[in-house]
Parts: structure tokens; C-alpha cells; sequence
């Protein structure tokens, strides 16, 4: 009785035993096993140190360790006769002086307007600056809102504008590049961020 297994050979677990064809083999399993063997250990630390991140392991105290609180002093009563009430004494206070104009103040966009560019994907921005103030300014930085059509916030791009701007005086940029855009990017509106006076 006979099964009949005899028949069949086992190609792909067959390999050359003799001449330069078994040896070659045996170095490229050999070659295989060392290979992975080098990168296990570092798989595996990569592997825990993540795990530690993300399940908030290394950042509860070991139980060795004690616990650092803040502690305050509770508020004293109302009727506390050891509190005395401040005075004011406009002699001693200090002086409150008044904020500063910023560069900003009398600085504004009169009008601006938006093309694409660089093959829809480059924003470029057409505005008019208003300087009402009695000094130049420089190094204006500009950032622009892009928006879709039914006027939901995209995203975000600025730019630093180096020239200047004469007092009383204004100033267009014409096709200035901010950035690039996504593709949905329907509608801009750019305001000021910051001013240099001269």
C-alpha cells in the first residue's frame, strides 16, 4: 500500500547542498538572520518607549517618589481686625501713563483683492496701504485669512513686507505672493499684524 507521496518534490524548501550554489545560500540565510537580528532590539525599544508615550506611563510618579503640592494659605476671615485697609496716597502711587500710539494706530488696508498664481496654487495679494501717521513705517507683516465659497476658515498665511511707507502717504503692492493655498480657497481677507516705526 502506497501512498504515493514519493512523487512529489519539495522545490521551494530544497536547496543546494554542494559546490558554490550551497554556499552562496547559506550566507544569504546567514546574511537574513543577522540582518534582522541587529534591528529587533531597536524595534522593540522604538516599540515600548512609544507604548510609554501613549498610554501616559512615564509621566505618573514612581511610587518611590513623593508627591510635590502646592499648598496656600486659606483667605483670613472678613472681621479680621490684624488686616487694615490700603489707602490710596496719590504721593507714593505710580504715575499711570497713558498708552502709546503704535505704529498700527494710523496704519490701515484701504483695499486689497486676491489671483491665484503658479498654476492655481500660489496666493497673490493686491492691497493698498494707508499711512496716516507722522512717521514711516517699515517691516509691515500682513496675514491673510483664506476662506471656502461658503466661508468656512481654511487657513492661515503671512508675510514680512520690508519697504517703506512714508508718513502721509499711502502705498500699493501689486501680485505680492503670501503663500501657498489649497486648492478650495475661495475668498481672502488680509489684516495687519505688525509695524517698524522709523
Amino acid at each position: 500500500m502506497n501512498s504515493g507521496l514519493d512523487r512529489f518534490e519539495w522545490i521551494g524548501l530544497a536547496r543546494p547542498t554542494s559546490g558554490w550554489h550551497g554556499r552562496l545560500h547559506g550566507k544569504a540565510l546567514t546574511g537574513y538572520f543577522k540582518f534582522g537580528l541587529v534591528w529587533l532590539p531597536a524595534v522593540l525599544i522604538a516599540g515600548l518607549g512609544t507604548w510609554m508615550l501613549v498610554s501616559g506611563y512615564a509621566s505618573k510618579p514612581a511610587e518611590g517618589e513623593p508627591v510635590i503640592a502646592a499648598v496656600t494659605d486659606p483667605a483670613p476671615p472678613a472681621g479680621d481686625p490684624a488686616i487694615k485697609p490700603v489707602a490710596f496716597n496719590p504721593a507714593t502711587s505710580e504715575a499711570i501713563t497713558p498708552e502709546q500710539a503704535t505704529p498700527l494706530d494710523g496704519l490701515k488696508i484701504s483695499s486689497q483683492s486676491w489671483r491665484r498664481g503658479g498654476f492655481g496654487s500660489k496666493a497673490l495679494i493686491t492691497f493698498t496701504l494707508r499711512n496716516s501717521n507722522n512717521y514711516a513705517v517699515r517691516d509691515i507683516e500682513i496675514s491673510c485669512a483664506f476662506a471656502r465659497r461658503d466661508g468656512s476658515h481654511l487657513t492661515d498665511r503671512s508675510r514680512l513686507i520690508p519697504d517703506i511707507v512714508n508718513m502721509k502717504s499711502r502705498k500699493t503692492f501689486a501680485r505680492l505672493h503670501v503663500g501657498f493655498v489649497n486648492v478650495n480657497a475661495s475668498g481672502a481677507k488680509c489684516s495687519l499684524v505688525t509695524a517698524t516705526r522709523i
